[in-house]
Parts: C-alpha cells; structure tokens; sequence
C-alpha cells in the first residue's frame, strides 16, 4: 500500500498504468470508512489471543453489515487486479502476493460473502483453498 499511495500522489491522474493503484486506493478508503467501526470487537479478541499465544482461535464471530458482502467481492477482484499489477514489475519494488497468501485471503472473502447469503462457515483448515495448498 506504501508504494500505491506513493504512486498515487506523483502520478498523473490521466496516466493509464497508474489507474490500478488509484481504484485500490480508492476501494481501501471507502471500505475503511464504511466498515471499520464493525471490526473493533473481532481486533479485541485478535490482539488478545496473539498476546496470549494462542495458535488457534475457535469460533471468532464477526459481525458485519450485509452490504458487506459486495464490498468484500470488490475488494478481493480489486487486490487479484493489483497483484497482477505488481507482477508487470514495470512501476514497483513489491512483489506480488505469496500463495498461501492468496489462498487465505480468498478464503476469508468468500466466507464473508458466503455467510452473509446464508451458508455455513467453512473452517480454514477444511477449505478448498487449504488443500489446495498442502
């Protein structure tokens, strides 16, 4: 996000291979600002575990608003597009996202647009995305 934001600041607004890390930027910043205030209480419980030590952490409950869902989908179509971005090589330092990276984080968007419409949670350890990786 550090390299985008700078890119983002320098560029021309009309530059085409700079459009990428203007609409994240611009996804990131309407998300935060419509959905932040619905993960203080998920944080809490995070930041306690991982000072506790905790390896795993069983039935973490977040409680998010149904337009979620949509913004969850965008975001994720959204980071595949920067990470394509980043593979081009041609205007950054960062690479694009690991694997298991990329597996985890689809996982964790498709449980949130999944569950909003109704279907049951898939644990990381059992999902498509985990096996694939193994």
């Amino acid at each position: 996000m550090r390299e985008f934001t700078l890119i983002v600041a320098g560029a021309q607004s009309d530059h085409p291979d700079h459009h990428v890390p203007a609409r994240l930027m611009n996804v990131v910043d309407t998300l935060v600002k419509r959905f932040a205030a619905t993960t203080g209480d998920a944080e809490r419980r995070l930041t306690d575990a991982i000072d506790r030590g905790d390896d795993v952490i069983d039935d973490h409950v977040l409680t998010i608003p149904a337009e979620a869902g949509p913004a969850s989908q965008t975001l994720g179509e959204m980071i595949d597009e920067a990470d394509d971005y980043c593979r081009s090589g041609r205007h950054l330092l960062t690479l694009a996202t690991p694997p298991d990276c990329v597996a985890y984080r689809r996982w964790y968007l498709s449980e949130i647009t999944g569950q909003l419409t109704g279907a049951a949670p898939i644990p990381w350890p059992d999902s498509d995305e985990a096996r694939a990786l193994s």
